[in-house]
């Protein structure tokens, strides 16, 4: 099966050098600002969704006239948070892969609900991440490659109440059949040896986050 990747620009912190990871083949859907932002810097999203509540009329009309297609909805009158609104959308096209940027900023209510989507996603057998300038998130429930993408320090933190079978190969500090329970820091500040490192888990649904101050 062929590789589909989603890149969903959404409206927390963005910066133009997110717009490096951008592939041609990449289906590029963007929420509220996320939109704005990607034609001020000259990229046309294949949808932009949301209430469009950050952004002024004018700035509407532009997104409007400079994306594939816009999906609009009221501000008050809706269920959906704008990045659910552009998974939600995602979904359709039936990916392989989303990766989710300016999904993270200063609320923190919004950047949790995203980490949670990264959940839904592996739900429906989706590969999704979460990328930042200071972190890059993923989710296992079995194994995972962990590459160095210039991050120093690689974590892992339980979703679930434990997380057990942990083993990593690879890492500064290696595990062997290890258990983290929510609340423990066991798994916190660990370093790649190499251009790569491997985590296994037994059971459970691990965040693994890469980062750098």
């Amino acid at each position: 099966m062929a590789m589909k990747r989603i890149v969903i620009f959404t409206g927390g912190e963005l910066f133009p050098e997110f717009l490096e990871v951008i592939h041609k083949d990449d289906i590029i859907i963007a929420a509220d600002r996320g939109a704005l932002f990607l034609i001020e810097h000259g990229v046309t999203p294949h949808v932009a969704v949301g209430d469009f509540d950050s952004i002024s009329e004018e700035e509407q009309q532009l997104v409007h006239k400079k994306s594939g297609r816009m999906i609009t909805v009221d501000p008050v009158l809706k269920d959906w948070t704008d990045t659910e609104m552009a998974f939600e959308t995602a979904l359709d096209f039936e990916p392989t892969h989303i990766l989710m940027l300016g999904a993270t900023g200063t609320r923190m209510d919004h950047t949790l609900a995203n980490v949670h989507i990264m959940v839904r996603a592996m739900q429906h057998h989706i590969i999704c991440s979460l990328q930042d300038k200071n972190n890059y998130m993923m989710l296992t429930t079995s194994e995972a490659v962990v590459e160095d993408r210039g991050y120093e320090y690689v974590s892992l933190l339980p979703l679930t109440p434990e997380v057990t079978g942990i083993c990593l190969e690879g890492f500064q500090y290696p595990l062997d059949q290890a258990t983290i329970r929510m609340g423990m820091s066991l798994g916190i500040s660990n370093k790649l040896l190499g251009k790569s490192g491997t985590v296994s888990i037994d059971s459970g649904l691990l965040l693994i986050i890469q980062s750098k101050d």
